[in-house]
């Protein structure tokens, strides 16, 4: 019998996040609809991507959902534009777009949803969050609530630089999960007995520190003197066209940041910063993992708002991958904020999947950044003049 006959059970007899078989299981079952063919390549090995529709509203505000009104009520109260995605079309930094998604939902009564903006989209801070139509007293920015029957829509507010974008775009995804996956520290330390999660630069791997999830702590020293551990985003960058993959010269969007010799560094407020992760982390394919803030009521700065990594992430098919950093995406807030090498900046929170992926991680599914150091997105170009990379081992 199935994956999805299982769900269906009355009593269910497992939980965890669903892999890749099973998410293609719900499109073929309708439980995913689409007015438009569902790619395979959509299907990634614990998510689907999500695609932009025909139509962005800009609005003058965001909105929470619930019960009052629907989702077109809001925007018709609130909408100043109506943008045509069907070609490109730029959405300025700092507006609030409302944008119908293609695909819609028609879950069975035990499945619930979780979204979050891809690895791609976070990198060039744009903020999107997942929005359900009304029905819920109690709705959740990014969260489908068991057995949900409607459309989805995604709010998107690009913070640091004017994008272009048109229907079809996938800019955040979408996990679905049965009851309660996470793992307890107690759960995880036995994973970390048998399966190595943490490895330092080399193919050295070190203990997990394990507190409310693995401990994720900030590299300011990088590969040596004058290594770049840091990029800065420029301000008044021009748009950033999101089809064009390798079309732009980093040095025109980023100021590469050298290691200090104090190994210490100032966020200036407001600024938005990509670091990277001093573990070199891994998750096995039982599991897909989430990157959390340290410390949530602390409120100065955000830390990795695209947080979802992937089964084999750092892991590979069978274990042959030692290790792979965490990029970081970083934005001060009210004040300036130092940070110090190897200071604790997340957790890593770890998920039991219903059962192994049959898509892994990587770059045979056309995975951008396995095996990464300090990587930029997939649409800038290293250069010279910017020494834009810094490698692991």
């Amino acid at each position: 019998m199935g994956l999805f006959s299982e769900m269906l059970r009355p009593e269910p007899r497992s939980t965890g996040i669903l892999p890749s078989q099973g998410i293609g299981e719900l499109v073929r079952t309708g439980r995913i609809r689409s007015s438009t063919p569902i790619a395979d390549d959509q299907i990634q090995p614990a998510s689907i991507d999500l695609r932009l529709g025909r139509v962005a509203y800009r609005v003058q505000a965001s909105f929470l959902p619930g019960r009052s009104s629907t989702i077109f009520t809001k925007i018709r109260n609130l909408q100043l534009a109506e943008i045509d995605l069907g070609k490109p079309a730029l959405l300025e930094k700092g507006a609030v777009f409302i944008v119908p998604l293609i695909e819609s939902l028609l879950l069975p009564p035990d499945i619930r949803g979780k979204a979050n903006p891809k690895s791609t989209t976070g990198r060039l801070d744009i903020f999107t969050r997942l929005i359900t139509e009304v029905g819920e007293e109690f709705a959740e920015f990014e969260q489908v609530p068991e057995g949900y029957s409607g459309d989805l829509y995604v709010e998107i507010v690009s913070r640091t630089f004017p994008i272009i974008v048109k229907a079809g775009a996938k800019l955040n995804q979408l996990r679905f999960m049965r009851g309660n996956p996470l793992s307890t520290d107690g759960m995880l330390k036995q994973l970390a007995s048998k399966e190595k999660l943490v490895y330092e630069n080399g193919n050295d791997p070190v203990e997990a520190v394990i507190n409310r999830g693995l401990r994720i702590s900030i590299d300011l020293e990088g590969a040596g003197r004058q290594s770049i551990i840091a990029y800065k985003a420029k301000k008044n960058a021009p748009p950033v066209d999101l089809s064009k993959v390798g079309g732009y010269d980093a040095a025109d969007f980023w100021d590469p940041i050298p290691s200090p010799s104090s190994r210490r560094m100032v966020l200036d407020p407001g600024d938005f910063y990509l670091l990277a992760s001093w573990e070199r982390i891994r998750v096995p394919l039982a599991y897909a993992a989430e990157m959390e803030p340290f410390d949530a009521s602390i409120g100065e700065f955000s830390v990795h708002y695209a947080g979802f990594f992937d089964p084999g992430f750092g892991y590979g098919a069978f274990g042959e991958i030692t290790g792979t950093k965490a990029v970081l995406e970083v934005r001060a807030h009210e004040v300036p904020i130092l940070l110090e090498d190897k200071q604790m900046v997340a957790r890593l929170t770890y998920h039991k999947m219903m059962g192994a992926p049959d898509k892994v991680y990587g770059q045979a599914i056309g995975s951008s950044y396995q095996q990464q150091g300090l990587a930029l997105s997939k649409h800038f170009r290293a250069t010279a003049s910017a020494a834009l990379t810094t490698t692991q081992s």
